[in-house]
C-alpha cells in the first residue's frame, strides 16, 4: 500500500538498507545507510528487521505527504522535522494521519536522519540489497539508482504498531567528542615517523569535498616513504592518503579498489558517528587494536537485540 508520497526532495535524500555484500568482485560497492547504528534504531522502534529500508535524509529539504493513515519511526539527527505546524524529536515512532505533512527543515543536531516504516520501504531488490547507489544506478524505488524526487509514492505494509520512545540512556550521542577508533594495517609502517604522530595527535577538520564515496580530512601533511602501489581492495572505513597528504575516508559508496597508501581503517562505530559530522567539525584519530573494535560492535549490536 502506498502510504506517502514526495512533496519535494534534494539529491541528498536516499532509500538505503544494510548494503550489499558479496558482489565487490563485480566491481559493486557495498553501498547502504552511513549511520547504521541510527538505521538499525529506527527500524527497531518499529519490530523491523534491523536491516529493513529507510529514508536516509541529509541536512533536510524533504517533505513527505501521508496518502493513509500510518506509524513511522525517527532516528539519527535532529533535522528540525515537522508535522505540520508540530515539532518531531528523533528517537521514538509516531502516527501521521491521512494529509499530514512530514518535513525536514535543517540541521539542528546530527547531519543524517533515517526514517523507517513498518516492514520496511518497498523497493526492487538488485543483487540483494535495495540501497540507492547513485554512482552505479542500483537501488531505489525502481532500482535505477536515483534518489527520491517529487511524485514518488512510498510504499510500505501499514499495520498496526504502538508507539515507543528509545530510553534516553540509549540514545546515541552524536555530538560524542572522542577520537574516531582506527583499526592499524595495510602500509601504516611505510609513513615517515613525524606522520604518525602528526595523524594521532593532531586535530583534523573535516572538508566540505565530501560526499557518501569519502570525506577529506585537513589537516597536517601526511608523507609516504614507501614504494608505489599496485591497486587493491578497499575495505569500508580506509583511511587513504593521496599525494598531497591529506588523509580521505572511504565510505559506503566507495570504489572497490584503489592503489593510495592506508594509516589503517575506521571501525563501524566510529563510521556510525562520523556520518552525523558536519562540514567544519574537528576530529582525532586513536589507534585501537581490533580486539577491542570488534567487542565494542558486538556491545551495540546486543543493546539492540535486546532492548524495546
Amino acid at each position: 500500500m502506498s502510504v506517502l508520497t514526495v512533496k519535494s526532495s534534494t539529491p541528498l535524500c536516499l532509500l538505503q538498507d544494510a548494503g550489499r555484500f558479496g558482489v565487490r568482485h563485480l566491481g559493486v560497492t557495498q553501498g547502504g545507510a552511513l549511520d547504521w547504528v541510527s538505521m538499525s534504531w529506527a527500524n527497531k522502534l518499529l519490530n523491523n528487521p534491523l536491516d529493513a529500508a529507510v529514508i536516509e535524509v541529509t541536512l533536510g529539504g524533504l517533505t513527505l505527504v501521508a496518502l493513509e493513515d500510518c506509524c513511522l519511526a525517527l532516528a539519527g539527527a535532529d533535522l528540525g522535522a515537522m508535522l505540520d505546524d508540530r515539532p518531531v524529536a528523533p528517537w521514538r515512532s509516531f502516527f501521521l494521519n491521512k494529509g499530514q505533512q512530514l518535513r525536514f527543515t535543517q540541521p539542528v543536531s546530527g547531519a543524517r536522519a533515517y526514517l523507517a516504516a513498518p516492514g520496511g520501504f518497498e523497493a526492487a531488490d538488485l543483487l540483494g540489497s535495495s540501497a540507492t547507489v547513485v554512482r552505479e544506478g542500483l537501488g531505489g524505488l525502481d532500482g535505477t539508482g536515483k534518489a527520491l524526487a517529487e511524485g514518488d509514492r512510498l510504499a510500505c505494509r501499514n499495520r498496526s504498531i504502538a508507539l515507543q520512545t528509545l530510553p534516553e540512556h540509549l540514545i546515541p550521542n552524536l555530538a560524542d567528542p572522542r577520537p574516531l577508533d582506527v583499526v592499524l594495517g595495510a602500509q601504516i609502517g611505510q609513513f615517515s615517523g613525524l606522520s604518525l604522530f602528526d595523524a594521532f595527535n593532531s586535530d583534523w577538520t573535516l572538508d566540505s569535498r565530501a560526499d557518501r564515496m569519502g570525506i577529506r580530512l585537513l589537516g597536517p601533511e601526511l608523507v609516504y616513504q614507501g614504494k608505489p602501489m599496485i591497486s587493491e581492495g578497499i575495505p569500508l572505513g580506509a583511511i587513504q592518503v593521496p599525494p598531497d597528504g591529506q588523509p580521505i575516508i572511504l565510505l559506503n559508496d566507495r570504489q572497490t579498489i584503489g592503489g593510495y597508501p592506508r594509516l589503517g581503517a575506521l571501525t563501524p562505530l566510529s563510521l556510525a558517528r562520523l556520518a552525523q559530522k558536519l562540514p567544519g567539525s574537528v576530529v582525532r584519530l586513536r589507534a585501537v587494536v581490533q580486539e577491542m573494535a570488534h567487542k565494542e560492535q558486538v556491545h551495540a549490536l546486543d543493546q539492540l537485540h535486546r532492548t524495546l
